[in-house]
């Protein structure tokens, strides 16, 4: 089994413990560059960095700071985790994408996504009454976008086009375009029948209670007569890695209840993280993983296997955590946990 191992992150600065201050988005965006050129040189696959409007995320641009990130990197993947096609204009995205990809020399995708937070949606003025509407037909254009270089479209919530070519075009003749999801079986239909790539963000449960939709999704483009080429599955888990495996889980308790309880403000059916809930979310019936790398890399090898896997990141860190620890932890990964992880499956 090929597996592809990454990280993916949204730029958070939430309270640091030990300061009690929290980094700068510009602090936060610059640090970001240094941990994508960190991946790339310790072997990792995969770097994906996601769009959000609020202030305890920093990153509103994906798009440009992987473009930073790929001056200076030679073969590892850039990917927007997510892109919110529904409040995006997908000729632009399709258009900034396919920049990234000249300036990687063929290594950008998109990754996208309905908007699990709706923030973008007053801020560029599309009504969340068309939440699925403006999501499927955003797609669609995308997809269009991406197969005809002149595009004719007749659109609803989008503009009509006639026979204008989209320029520049991507430099991989196949450009990735994966779709991302929270777990709705909903949408794990629309994606296979799609013949798409998906992507799960596995958050709140254990990894096992998806497989009955990654069977689903299996099983529909399977029947559908696509190509495993072409309907990878992929997943996302929050996690972190340290020398010590209990110092590992100690130190991100903090910055994963700063996130937890930010995000509980504006959902209801969340609620603030106490230390039992994190510790049951970093157990085995929990999603996510976090410890020492031989803990951590048995626990995305039980993920992957569960799941049959194509992709992995693990989104590190999930709140924010002093810059150089991070790029220690980036270090264990590349170094100490892939090299586990792909030497168990490369005997599968």
């Amino acid at each position: 089994m090929n597996i592809e191992l990454g990280i993916s992150t949204f730029g958070e600065t939430t309270i640091l413990e030990k300061t009690g201050q929290a980094y700068s988005h510009a602090e936060r965006i610059q640090q970001l560059v240094k941990e994508i050129e960190l991946a790339d040189q310790v072997g990792l696959d995969v770097y994906g960095i996601g769009e959000h409007h609020r202030e305890d995320f920093a990153v509103s641009a994906p798009e440009i700071v992987l473009a930073a990130g790929a001056v200076n990197t030679s073969r590892i993947k850039l990917t927007s985790a997510v892109s919110i096609l529904s409040s995006m204009d997908p000729v632009r995205l399709y258009q900034q994408y396919a920049t990234i990809d000249a300036l990687s020399n063929g290594r950008a995708e998109i990754m996208a996504g309905r908007g699990s937070f709706i923030e973008s949606f007053p801020l560029f003025g599309y009504d969340l009454q068309d939440y699925e509407e403006l999501f499927d037909e955003k797609l669609a254009m995308l997809l269009q976008i991406k197969e005809q270089t002149n595009l004719n479209w007749q659109g609803k919530h989008t503009q009509t086009v006639q026979n204008n070519p989209v320029y520049p075009r991507a430099v991989q003749e196949d450009f990735p375009i994966w779709v991302a999801t929270g777990g709705h079986v909903e949408s794990t239909i629309k994606i296979a029948k799609a013949g798409l790539p998906i992507v799960y963000a596995i958050i709140g449960t254990a990894p096992k209670n998806f497989k009955p939709l990654v069977d689903v999704y299996r099983k529909m483009t399977r029947n559908l007569g696509y190509s495993p080429e072409q309907t990878k599955v992929a997943a996302h888990s929050w996690g972190w890695i340290g020398d010590d495996n209990q110092a590992a889980i100690d130190a991100y308790f903090h910055p994963t209840k700063q996130t937890t309880d930010n995000i509980a403000k504006d959902r209801p059916h969340w609620t603030e993280m106490t230390k039992a809930a994190y510790l049951q979310s970093i157990s085995d019936q929990g999603a996510s993983i976090v410890g020492d790398p031989k803990a951590v890399a048995q626990k995305m090898i039980e993920t992957i296997e569960t799941l049959g896997l194509d992709r992995f990141f693990l989104h590190l860190p999930v709140g924010s955590m002093p810059h150089d620890e991070v790029l220690h932890a980036i270090e264990l990964y590349g170094q100490e946990v892939a090299p586990r992880v792909r030497a168990y499956f490369a005997d599968q």
